[in-house]
């Protein structure tokens, strides 16, 4: 039982390493930046797109790792040029609004599918 427990956790860890990106986060979003700056950000399956004031700037990244706990979902991404992200989800089972974090945990972008919005829409007080 042992063995086809580490087997089973290294064929999971093998297929995290060569993800493309999930579905839940695939797509366009409106992102504010930390210096309140609009910017749209868009997900394809293995890059994402940064637009801002008509500046594209492009990365291919992958991702690597998968969190679920409690509903609330954290998606980590390294991009091409060496940083890791994670794409965190706080509110269990919604989807359509969160942040993405950087260094240290940190929102750099919060994002939602509909509308801009700020870091206490989504994480509450600041």
């Amino acid at each position: 039982m042992r063995s086809i427990k580490i087997i089973l956790m290294a064929l999971v860890a093998i297929s995290i390493g060569a993800c493309s990106g999930s579905d839940t986060y695939r797509g366009s979003w409106k992102a504010t930046n930390t210096k309140g700056e609009h910017l749209e950000i868009v997900f394809g399956e293995n890059d994402m797109s940064i637009i801002k004031d008509g500046e594209t700037m492009n990365y291919e990244y992958s991702q690597n790792s998968v969190n679920v706990k409690n509903s609330v979902e954290t998606y980590g991404i390294k991009l091409d040029d060496g940083r890791s992200l994670q794409i965190h989800f706080p509110i269990g089972d919604d989807e359509s609004k969160g942040g993405i974090l950087g260094a240290y945990g940190l929102p750099v972008y919060i994002i939602s599918r509909t509308e801009y919005l700020h870091r206490k829409d989504v994480y509450g007080r600041l």
